[in-house]
């Protein structure tokens, strides 16, 4: 292990996990998104990022993960997402701390703050698209 064990706090610290059981721990910064959006993060290779958020208003954009599931678990508060499924619109609320959503492969999303929240997120970002609302 190249890195120390923690512990890390999570809204400041994101993890790479690696298709070979790998978990990197990344420092959140502001050359962090940098690098995220402008590929600087590519040499992590395949894999999930897990991240966690705090939230106190709606999002403005969409985003869609082609390169597999998302993972959304509530810590706190209350969001509800939309789905733009084939079908329409879908909305699930999570409510209680421990529920957790699977967004499927592809598909368009959003979310709306209930209450103020807080979301632990297990990303494929490969590929991700975000849109505006």
């Amino acid at each position: 292990m190249d890195h120390s064990p923690g512990p890390f706090r999570a809204v400041d610290t994101f993890l790479h996990l690696g298709p070979a059981g790998s978990a990197l721990p990344l420092e959140v910064n502001d050359a962090f998104w940098e690098k995220l959006s402008t590929g600087g993060l590519d040499h992590l290779g395949p894999g999930r990022l897990v991240s966690t958020y705090d939230f106190s208003a709606d999002w403005t954009g969409w985003e869609r993960h082609p390169a597999g599931e998302e993972v959304v678990v509530l810590i706190a508060g209350a969001l509800e997402f939309v789905l733009a499924t084939a079908q329409g619109e879908r909305t699930i609320t999570l409510e209680q701390p421990g529920q957790f959503l699977l967004v499927p492969r592809g598909v368009w999303h959003t979310a709306n703050v209930a209450a103020s929240a807080t979301a632990l997120f297990i990303t494929p970002g490969d590929g991700t698209e975000h849109r505006p609302r």
